[in-house]
């Protein structure tokens, strides 16, 4: 895996930095996507002291801004070999009636077509060179729809069309593309869902033993470091007490 080059969005908390972490202590040279900027120059001055890191600021939302991004990348970095789409985000947990109109678009505008204008952005390359790894980061929420998670789930709901609709087009062309599902994972999700309210997400995690980050970023590596005639298509994972996404074995 020496030599290769990882663009990762969400880079800067969760998934994406467990990953970002992970990739750069075997080796591999990044690129990173994120809105906060603090957070992006202090997780590139981290692991600038094991491989080469480039930080991209944008929001996947701005399309025109990812593409002037990615394109404008400097030359030691414009050879994206892997693709981690992993920004996203849930807003609120209304029931669909009562529901923000601003929520919807927001996740809708993220998760749908940020992960598009992203990967739009950087398959040109993956094309020309016939080689290239796509993994694209979905939910559990996508396999399956629970109450109040209706545009949310939804949104999760296409990435499991865009990653199955991604794999066919693109079949024949010598990238591979494959989700990772996750359940539950004790990250900034439940903090950005209740919008700020600490107290909220911290109960979504007590009672039980949550995911960590750094347990989808093994997967990810695995997925990423199979001989290249095999594809990690679709993978589901959840922690041990739950059993789907209302149903969670919680001590108290």
């Amino acid at each position: 895996m020496k030599n290769k080059t990882a663009l990762i969005t969400g880079a800067t908390s969760g998934i994406g930095r467990a990953t970002a972490r992970l990739f750069a202590q075997n080796g591999i040279d990044l690129v990173l996507c994120g809105r906060r900027v603090d957070r992006l120059h202090e997780l590139r001055s981290e692991l600038s002291e094991l491989v080469k890191v480039h930080s991209l600021v944008f929001d996947v939302r701005n399309r025109e801004l990812v593409f002037k991004s990615i394109e404008g990348l400097p030359k030691e970095f414009s050879e994206i070999n892997i693709l981690i789409n992993n920004a996203g985000n849930a807003h609120g947990l209304d029931p669909i009636q009562t529901g923000s109109m601003d929520d919807w678009d927001a996740m809708m505008d993220i998760n749908v077509k940020g992960l598009l204008y992203v990967s739009k952005a950087v398959l040109p390359g993956m094309l020309e060179r016939e080689d290239g790894h796509i993994i694209n980061i979905g939910s559990t929420a996508g396999k399956e729809v629970y109450p109040r998670g209706n545009v949310y789930c939804a949104s999760k709901h296409a990435v499991d069309a865009i990653n199955q609709g991604m794999r066919l087009d693109l079949n024949g062309k010598g990238i591979r593309v494959g989700a990772v599902n996750p359940g539950l994972v004790e990250t900034e999700f439940s903090e950005v869902r209740f919008k700020g309210d600490s107290e909220k997400a911290e109960k979504v995690y007590q009672g039980f033993t949550p995911l960590k980050p750094e347990d989808i970023a093994d997967i990810i590596w695995f997925a990423v470091t199979r001989p290249p005639h095999v594809n990690i298509a679709d993978l589901t994972v959840m922690c041990l007490d739950q059993a789907s996404s209302t149903i969670v074995n919680k001590s108290d």
